[in-house]
Order: structure tokens, then sequence, then C-alpha cells
């Protein structure tokens, strides 16, 4: 079997939120997924006392969580094996070249019933502005160059639970949509978050204005509120998986069942009007 080519320039990835963080990080959607994810804590009544955060940008996370140990999003995750009994995951594993290793080695630094959550943007994130992209540059130029990272649909994602280990998977979502004034802001936006165009099959090339130009035109014709403003959409998916533990509710074994479905059937009263 042939290693498929890497989604993610790791490099250009460090590089965008390192230049993110030094100009100010915009990372209001971080502060909202971590506002949720502290609030799917408190829910599970239980005290965690040794977690860990696996992201890019700690700020956030460091706030609801000052004692948890920050983790980059390497691809070798700097996590020991069973130490800790909470692992987040938080906004990076839609960069993860390989997306299961990650969730595999959460599942390996947590102990018996540790609770693993993650938040990463979905399918539907940015789903205008790869549109109009993608529509003035086969207008401008004829062809199409990847420019907006592709996100996976949360079905598939919720699968990588299972693949991955974990009990009692659960993946849900979230939409937020944000007002920007035109497409340069919402550019300037995506930069500011470190969430420029890392893909590693990018153009390398310069893209002309020309493009931009087009693109703002057609996403306010397209998606434009009618007051002059432009909406674009992200899309959080949570996942949540915990690690084995002997205590957790288990599906019955095939089989196993002591009545059959024909005879609960045969049962019930049959109305006579």
């Amino acid at each position: 079997m042939t290693t498929p080519p890497p989604l993610t320039d790791r490099i250009a990835l460090l590089r965008n939120r390192a230049r993110a963080a030094a100009s100010g990080p915009t990372l209001f959607l971080h502060e909202d997924a971590a506002a949720e994810i502290e609030e799917r804590l408190n829910e599970v009544n239980r005290r965690f006392t040794a977690p860990a955060v696996v992201t890019g940008f700690a700020g956030p996370w460091a706030k609801i969580l000052p004692q948890a140990k920050i983790v980059p999003d390497d691809e070798l995750l700097d996590l020991a094996p069973g130490a800790h009994d909470l692992v987040i995951h938080a906004l990076a594993l839609h960069w993860a070249n390989d997306p299961v290793g990650q969730l595999v080695q959460c599942r390996r630094a947590l102990a018996p019933d540790g609770l693993m959550l993650a938040v990463m943007f979905g399918g539907q994130t940015l789903a205008e502005l790869r549109s109009v992209l993608a529509d003035a540059e086969a207008r401008l130029t004829g062809g199409l160059s990847p420019r907006v990272l592709p996100m996976g649909e949360i079905r598939d994602l919720g699968g990588l639970l299972q693949r991955a280990g974990f009990a009692l998977p659960v993946a849900d979502m979230a939409a937020r949509p944000v007002s920007y004034r035109d497409l340069g802001q919402l550019m300037a936006d995506l930069r500011a978050m470190g969430e420029a165009n890392a893909l590693a099959a990018r153009r390398r090339t310069p893209t002309p204005r020309a493009l931009f130009a087009k693109a703002g035109q057609l996403y306010g014709e397209a998606f434009g509120d009618g007051m002059g403003r432009i909406t674009a959409s992200f899309e959080m998916i949570y996942l949540t998986g915990w690690a084995q533990h002997e205590s957790q509710q288990k599906p019955l074994r095939p089989g196993s069942a002591t009545h059959s479905l024909a005879a609960v059937l045969a049962a019930i009263p049959t109305r006579k009007d």
C-alpha cells in the first residue's frame, strides 16, 4: 500500500498560526467552543483531575481548564499512555493528516473510563467562500486550485470515534453563522484565526487581485443579507467518546434476546372499532 499524500502542509499551518498570534489572534470561535465544552463537562458531573488539551491556541482553553496540560497538535501528540482522565482535542482536528491516528493517541492517553471531547470544523464550514472562489477562478482562468480546506461531514466524523476504539461514541453539530462587511474582512479574520490556506496542494504563486474582486462580487450576489453584508457559515462538530471500562453500558450480544419480536407483537391487544 502506498501512503497517500498529506492534506496539510504543517510548516505552512504553523507559520499561519504564528503570524496570527503575533498580530493578535481572532479566537471568538475557540471561545465559543470552550464555553460549550465547559457546559458539557458540567453536565458530566465528574471532577477531572488530570486533563489535557490538544490545540494550536492555548488561551481560551487554559481559561476553562487552568490545570490542564496544553499539547500542540503535532502528528505525534505529547501524551503519555493512561495519564489523563480527560483529553480535549480543540479546533485542530480538521487540519490533521491522520485524524484517526490523532483520536487513537487521545484514547491511549486516557485512563479507564476517561473522557475525550473533540471539537472541529465540519463540512459546511465556509461553504459560501468555497463556492464563490471556485466560481470566480473558473470564470477567470478556466481552472480550479485548492483554496479552502475540505472538511468532513458529521456522519463520517462520528465513524472516526468507532474506528479509534472509543466506547459510547456520540457526534453532534452546532451551526455558527457570522456576519461580515465584505469578503476582505472575512479573509482577514481567517488569517487572524490561523485558518488561512495551508493545504499541501495549494497554489504557490500569488493570487491575482481580480480573482478576489470577482469572488467578492459573487459572494454579495449569492450570500448577501440584503443590507450590504455577507454571511459565512462555520459548522462546529463535537465528538464524544470514552475509554473502555467494565462499568459502562454494553450492547447485548447477537442472539442473546429472551423474547422474539413476533411473540411481543402477538401479545399486543388488537383494537376493535
